[in-house]
């Protein structure tokens, strides 16, 4: 039943769970202050009968009690005068029990002759009328002193009032009486009835109007939902869009890198197929042709020295020989998708080493066995660009390279001891395109670059590339 219940709850919207909810309040609200002013009323018109039935009792029958300020108990004469001052007159006929109380609480005088001199416990009612004060209540008959009105009745008012002595105000006795609460109780439930009517309606008027503020407010709640639903979806949209695009820009970046690689590899062959054979089947011939000239200087005679354009000329050539041959080996790169991520890096450095007789500091952490294409190929190139760099500018000094991986990113650090330079101005010189192409390819690929370097206190680059930037494998 209650998992029944709790289902139900949950299909309602949140209006209907509100309205519900402050249903049952305004519901127990009305019964609580239905009763509390229920009872308020049945005590208002309880003590005001009582008053006024006291006050009348007390104008005929404080004086025939006056001779208890000075005995203690009742002459015949007055116990014959209240018999029928209570039977005799209008009185009599609303009070249905009368009784007088001594301060020990002895019954000194009853309507029901039986019950004199009987004695019961001073308390409730009695003991507040012993103190001055009048006490009236609707009685159900149930306390020990009851038992012949209980034999005639179900319910009756009770009042306890204090009897006075006059001139003294001294309390000599306490004159208890009975009133038939039929007409009271009448009163009671009528005056019952209108108060919870008055509270109905008043808590009926606020429902409704508690009722259309929330229907208004639920229903601007729920076009704004919608709204709401309908941007978020927008935005998913957009995000998915965006997201996608941003996938495919760096794809395209890494499909670009291993592009411009396969680029690079063709004009290495081409540079060492073309102009460096011709320049090597020049340099070939030239050396044939200076051969038989040398010889011939040396049986003349004369003793005429050779040419000297021809040696410029030879000199020249095996320079240029030697440049073509070391940019054709910068423009190929091995192959790399056949190296794992730590023999790509070893490869680098080292090749630098042996180029440059160099000494590097390499220092390689927590590797992946393989990354994609693009990553070594980017690090490779990235890694050569700066050393070359440091070799330029710094003599190769205090070199150090090292790679870690943390949180699926690639770390790489390369610094140097070198002058250093003013890393504001960097980016803003036409000779430093080989840092700003760096860069570009770092960020190409949705990653981080950064330059640390002050005048005279070497240079630190760091980038950070994220891991894996693309699974599938680019073909060199």
């Amino acid at each position: 039943m209650r998992v029944r219940l709790e289902e139900r709850l949950r299909h309602l919207s949140l209006a209907q769970r509100f309205m519900l909810t402050s249903l049952v309040i305004l519901v127990a609200g009305m019964v609580g202050i239905g009763q509390w002013v229920g009872q308020q009323i049945e005590a208002g018109v309880t003590h005001r009968a009582a008053a006024t039935t006291a006050l009348y009792v007390d104008s005929f029958v404080t004086p025939q009690l006056q001779e208890l300020g000075r005995a203690e108990s009742l002459t015949p004469e007055h116990v014959a005068n209240l018999s029928r001052l209570l039977h005799d007159t209008p009185l009599g006929n609303d009070i249905a029990a009368f009784k007088v109380w001594d301060a020990h609480g002895r019954i000194l005088y009853s309507t029901n002759a039986s019950s004199i001199g009987h004695i019961f416990p001073v308390q409730g009612g009695l003991a507040r009328a012993w103190h001055g004060e009048v006490a009236a209540r609707l009685s159900n008959l149930q306390d020990d002193e009851n038992d012949d009105e209980r034999a005639n009745w179900s319910r009756l008012l009770e009042v306890y009032s204090p009897v006075r002595l006059h001139g003294a105000g001294q309390i000599i006795a306490v004159a208890e009486f009975y009133q038939t609460a039929g007409d009271l109780q009448r009163d009671i439930n009528t005056t019952r009835q209108e108060s919870w009517l008055v509270v109905g309606a008043i808590m009926i008027l606020i429902y409704l109007l508690l009722g259309g503020f929330i229907l208004s407010a639920s229903t601007t709640i729920a076009h704004q939902q919608v709204d709401l639903n309908h941007q978020i979806a927008q935005l998913t949209d957009l995000l998915i869009q965006n997201q996608d695009l941003h996938e495919r820009v760096r794809g395209a970046a890494a499909r670009t890198t291993a592009l411009n690689e396969r680029f690079l590899r063709r004009i290495s062959a081409e540079l060492h197929d073309g102009p460096i054979q011709d320049i090597g089947l020049a340099l070939l011939r030239l050396d044939h042709a200076i051969a038989p000239c040398e010889i011939c200087s040396v049986a003349r005679s004369s003793g005429a020295p050779r040419n000297a354009d021809s040696d410029v000329v030879q000199a020249s050539l095996h320079h240029a020989l030697r440049e073509m041959r070391a940019i054709a080996a910068g423009l190929s790169l091995p192959h790399l998708s056949q190296l794992t991520l730590t023999d790509t890096l070893l490869h680098v450095v080292r090749a630098y080493e042996r180029r440059t007789s160099t000494i590097v500091m390499l220092h390689l952490s927590a590797l992946p066995e393989q990354a994609p294409l693009p990553i070594k190929i980017t690090l490779y190139r990235l890694i050569q660009e700066a050393l070359n760099n440091a070799y330029r500018h710094a003599g190769g000094v205090g070199q150090q390279v090292c790679v870690c991986s943390e949180a699926m990113n690639l770390i790489v650090t390369i610094a140097d001891q070198g002058p250093g330079f003013d890393e504001n101005q960097v980016f803003g010189q036409d000779e430093r395109l080989g840092l700003i192409g760096m860069r570009e390819r770092v960020e190409s690929l949705g990653g981080e670059f950064r330059i640390d370097s002050n005048i005279g206190q070497g240079a630190r680059m760091t980038f950070r590339l994220p891991l894996p930037v693309m699974e599938k494998q680019y073909e060199r």
